[in-house]
């Protein structure tokens, strides 16, 4: 990869005497040499980024977390924390050969109070088990992605991750009521609350969700999650241009309200590249073909009032032309099978060869011209896909191909980033910044801004240990031993 920087001097190699002292805090079983487990660890989701590990550990409590990070930074042993490895930007895996930390074995959940709905558990447990289990206590969880079968809530805390359903309960800095952390240098942070309000001093826990990992290992967390209201619904739509997309957007957030719980778009080349590539899916709108096409949800109490507040919405949708088509999920099955087209692009992505992925935020009303000045840069070399959380202003752009090609990334490459910055979006939604864009930060950061984030990894981090080359460019973390950089007056 062009942009994979240089290995840091100052970090030291594992030796057989580190070994041997993982092996006695964390036995045989936390620690893992084999290669073939090694090689799914060193690889992305997206087989893009590989790095080249000899060891990962698997602790089993925050006290062994602390232990693992205070012998690495006395040793100076660069580290990587992972969790389910579904991220899209580099930033879980090795760049070279760190010390692997997953947190799979922290998996318990440790409290949930019914009365408050606070779930307290270890940043090991999977999203989809948090789910399931909220779900039989008539809870859920304010989170869901199409990872929830992989992906571990400590990973979603520390990329900040977003999801299906932010248009209704909000990001995780919302969600989030407390964590613990663990520092560079092994010191425990408890900042575990389970409080609604607590103004009492700096809330720190805001500096580790979506910091990746940089600047402390999230240990547990305590999360709000809302009750499980009894009426849902969900319809698939059609419409004729990006212009009536967003004309319903803004007619449901007013008509429907307070029960609206996602809002997600895919255009044609989205449809047709599911269609084609995952097995057991069939067009909902089989009579032809649309432009885009959308997803609305709504939650509510009350089924037959959310169930007329819906079809009264949709049917003077269709009398003023916003929507050309649409069909209402009759049952459970029906809607899974909704859903499963928008979070199997992704996957069909994958399945149709390389792929460049940008994960955009930006004003509803530019999000597709983006789109269609990219299929004007690339033409016939790429296929150029649109989808995401309109809701949210979040713009999924992907670039697939046969494979990845340097040529085709120097046509995508600045110019998707300029792009975003001139219109003042951020180059990074919800997905992070990894290794992938840590050097393009400034293209949504000011430089101050960035220099008081680098100040204050340094603060909390001094050796840089802590997933090293990710988030920040390394022009503004200077290797032990190398002169800071210069700040302008």
């Amino acid at each position: 990869m062009a942009s994979t920087p240089v290995r840091n001097k100052s970090f030291s190699t594992v030796n057989s005497d580190d070994i041997i002292y993982f092996k006695k805090i964390l036995g045989e079983k936390g620690v893992v040499e084999e290669e073939e487990k090694l090689d799914d660890a060193n690889t992305d989701w997206l087989r893009k980024y590989k790095g080249s590990s000899k060891l990962m550990l698997q602790p089993r409590s925050t006290q062994e977390v602390s232990q693992i990070l205070h012998y690495c930074n006395s040793r100076c042993l660069a580290v990587v924390p992972q969790g389910g490895n579904t991220g899209l930007v580099g930033g879980s895996i090795p760049v070279f050969d760190e010390v692997i930390i997953n947190l799979r074995s922290m998996n318990n959940i440790l409290s949930f109070d019914k009365v408050s709905g606070i779930l307290v558990c270890e940043a090991g447990c999977i999203l989809e088990n948090l789910i399931s289990f909220l779900d039989n206590e008539g809870f859920i969880m304010p989170l869901d992605l199409g990872a929830k079968g992989s992906c571990q809530i400590g990973g979603n805390v520390s990329t900040n991750a977003g999801g299906l359903r932010l248009i209704r309960y909000g990001s995780l800095h919302g969600s989030v009521l407390g964590l613990e952390a663990v520092l560079a240098n092994g010191t425990v942070l408890d900042m575990l609350g389970t409080l609604r309000k607590d103004n009492t001093g700096y809330d720190l826990k805001h500096l580790f969700i979506g910091s990746e990992g940089s600047l402390g290992i999230v240990t547990k967390v305590s999360i709000l999650t809302p009750p499980k209201l009894s009426s849902v619904n969900l319809a698939f739509l059609a419409c004729k241009d990006y212009t009536s997309c967003q004309k319903l957007l803004s007619a449901a957030k007013t008509k429907l309200g307070e029960i609206l719980s996602a809002f997600e778009f895919l255009d044609i080349n989205a449809m047709d590249l599911v269609l084609k590539h995952l097995d057991g899916l069939r067009d909902p709108l089989p009579s032809s073909k649309h432009n885009f096409y959308i997803l609305i949800e709504t939650t509510g109490s009350t089924e037959s009032h959310d169930k007329e507040k819906l079809e009264a919405f949709l049917l003077q949708s269709i009398e003023s032309g916003l929507l050309t088509d649409g069909v209402l999920a009759q049952d459970i099955n029906q809607a899974s099978a909704f859903w499963r087209i928008r979070e199997g692009i992704p996957e069909a992505l994958m399945k149709a060869g390389a792929v460049y992925k940008y994960d955009l935020s930006l004003p509803p009303e530019k999000m597709y011209d983006l789109v269609e000045e990219m299929r004007g840069c690339l033409g016939a070399e790429a296929n150029v896909v649109a989808y995401g959380h309109l809701g949210d202003g979040n713009l999924h752009l992907n670039i697939s191909t046969r494979q990845y090609d340097d040529s085709i990334l120097t046509k995508i490459e600045p110019f998707v980033y300029e792009w975003t910055s001139k219109h003042r979006g951020s180059i990074s939604a919800e997905h992070g910044l990894g290794l992938m864009k840590a050097n393009k930060i400034h293209y949504s950061k000011s430089l101050e801004t960035v220099q008081l984030m680098a100040d204050i990894k340094k603060l909390l981090d001094p050796n840089g240990i802590l997933n090293p080359y990710k988030v920040l460019p390394t022009s503004v973390l200077p290797q032990r031993g190398e002169e800071e950089p210069k700040k302008e007056a």
